[in-house]
């Protein structure tokens, strides 16, 4: 366990492209689910957990997210994209995040807490003696949605690991985790996905993870958004009767 963190990086300049035509027109942490943009979700838990310092990149329609980001956050401007991990590496690199653990929130990553904060038990899972990240993983049981291969494997008493080639894996990465700058040393180059430095750390058994205990959302496509929102509408009538 370590002290909580008070820096997020919010990624928000992806283009969306599965969830078109819905981002043609607008990032996708833009679009709206539950009465609020999934943006809007994301820094309300952020703030609710104490984060006080967030650093959103933008790439697509930059201009309207800045405009919807208000004050609420540092907006980083990406003339290029540079993937998850280059986006990342390059806020390290400007000084916009601290040389100490933080946040990392996938700009449409939507979930709601189960019986303690998300943000609380990835600091209390996090000991930077032992690894360089702790992932939220979300389990695909259940799940009304196609989610392939899946991203991870955790056999009870073992490592975390990938699946093998043809092995179904029951866990899909959730969109939010905690690092320490120690993972982003010797960097393949300015783009390349977060996926590079978690399968390093893998390798090192220095990759580690929690299960979300709370409800998660995969929102890839706008059907995937349609099956959401239903879904919290109908929980919001469950919880008014």
């Amino acid at each position: 366990m370590i002290e909580m963190p008070n820096y997020a990086a919010l990624l928000a300049a992806g283009l969306g492209t599965r969830m078109r035509p819905l981002t043609n027109a607008l990032p996708k942490p833009m679009l709206r689910l539950a009465g609020q943009t999934l943006l809007e979700h994301a820094l309300d838990r952020l703030q609710a957990a104490g984060i006080g310092h967030v650093i959103v990149n933008g790439h697509h329609q930059v201009d309207l997210l800045q405009a919807h980001i208000g004050m609420r956050a540092k907006l980083r401007r990406e003339t290029e994209l540079l993937d998850t991990g280059g986006a990342v590496a390059a806020m390290l690199q400007a000084g916009d995040l601290p040389d100490a653990p933080f946040f990392i929130v996938n700009g449409d990553a939507f979930w709601l807490d189960g019986p303690s904060n998300l943000f609380h038990r990835l600091a209390a899972a996090f000991d930077p003696v032992q690894a360089d990240a702790v992932l939220l993983l979300a389990r695909t049981a259940g799940m009304e949605v196609e989610t392939g291969q899946g991203d991870f494997l955790w056999p009870r008493g073992g490592p975390l690991r990938r699946p093998a080639e043809r092995e179904v894996a029951p866990y899909l990465f959730g969109g939010i985790q905690l690092v320490s700058p120690a993972l982003f040393t010797d960097l393949p180059g300015p783009v390349f996905s977060m996926n590079v430095l978690w399968d390093r750390a893998l390798a090192a058994g220095r990759l580690t993870a929690i299960i979300h205990d709370g409800v998660w959302f995969h929102l890839s496509t706008p059907a995937h958004l349609e099956r959401a929102e239903a879904a919290m509408a109908a929980r919001e009538v469950g919880n008014s009767t």
